[in-house]
């Protein structure tokens, strides 16, 4: 029968080094995205699909957002789709290299970004600038003074 079965692997004990079917057993599809790209990688892994460091899973970020760009060009939004979840998966891998829990990276960014937001809507009402009226210079003014107030 072969070691694939519907286009995925199937029972142990196919092929010389065994089936590794078994791989991403236990790994919940149910978890948030980055978790689940993460672990997935790390499974991989495990089995020797993986770079000797992080400098090779940046260059495929390089890699991949080039593919991005070239599917914004053709405009298709499917293969857009793709490719940026192809993208969002290599940065995982790079997080993952370095040590780094994807998710808590996120989040953290997530977190800093509404305090820099609401940094610059206090700004913009100290000053009487209308946030929703301002054009991308004044407000990446705002942003650059806030990020220097938060980050002082």
């Amino acid at each position: 029968m072969g070691c694939h079965q519907a286009g995925r692997a199937c029972a142990k004990g196919c092929g010389e080094g065994g089936c590794h079917a078994e791989l991403f057993a236990g790994v919940s599809r149910a978890a948030p995205s980055l978790s689940l790209a993460q672990k997935l990688q790390k499974r991989a892994a495990e089995v020797g699909f993986d770079w000797p460091n992080a400098d090779g899973a940046l260059a495929k970020i390089d890699e991949e957002l080039d593919e991005l760009q070239r599917a914004r060009d053709v405009g298709d939004p499917e293969v857009v789709r793709m490719e940026l979840g192809d993208l969002l998966f290599s940065v995982v891998n790079v997080a993952r290299k370095l040590g780094v829990d994807a998710e808590t990276a996120l989040r953290s960014a997530a977190d800093k970004f509404i305090a820099r937001f609401e940094r610059v809507q206090l700004l913009a009402t100290q000053r009487g600038i209308d946030v929703a009226r301002s054009d991308l210079a004044q407000l990446d003014a705002l942003w650059n003074d806030a990020k220097r107030d938060l980050d002082a």
